[in-house]
């Protein structure tokens, strides 16, 4: 079956990258009365092919977000509970990094990884204040096409 590969990135990605995440921190701090970000949104996506996690302030601006192709996971491996469990490993050291004290949970979708996301997240010791299944659910289905007529 072969080695499990996960891109290990370089000393200067993971400066850039916490420099972004410290200039969109820096901005949600000018419009916030407070200066700090203490109260966040996390955002699970589950589709059948991949696993996205959005870090949000309280009014919704995006702090910083990871998926399973950003990692370094390729083809199916991006929709295992493992890829979804090292997402939520990779943005709650971004979470760490922001100081956010306080997070609500909502997962959407229907994929392998959202339990297993969750259950990092949980494990990792953050303070999760709610936890919300937004998954959208058909009801009545659309309008079906006109009768045919020759």
């Amino acid at each position: 079956m072969g080695k499990k590969r996960i891109i290990t990135k370089t000393k200067e990605e993971l400066l850039k990258e916490r420099e972004k995440i410290e200039v969109a921190v820096q901005k949600v701090a000018e419009k916030t009365p407070s200066g700090k970000v203490k109260e966040g949104r996390v955002f699970i996506f589950s589709s059948y092919n991949n696993t996205i996690i959005t870090l949000t302030d309280a009014a919704g601006n995006v702090l910083a977000w990871t998926s399973a192709g950003k990692i370094g996971f390729k083809g199916t491996k991006k929709a295992t509970p493992f890829a979804a469990s090292k997402v939520a490993e990779a943005i709650t050291q971004a979470i760490k990094k922001i100081g956010i004290e306080k997070l609500s949970v909502k997962i959407k979708g229907i994929g392998s990884g959202r339990e297993s996301a969750l259950r990092s997240l949980i494990a990792h010791g953050l303070d999760i204040v709610s936890i919300k299944d937004v998954t959208p659910v058909p009801h009545n289905g659309c309008r079906p096409p006109k009768v045919r007529r020759l």
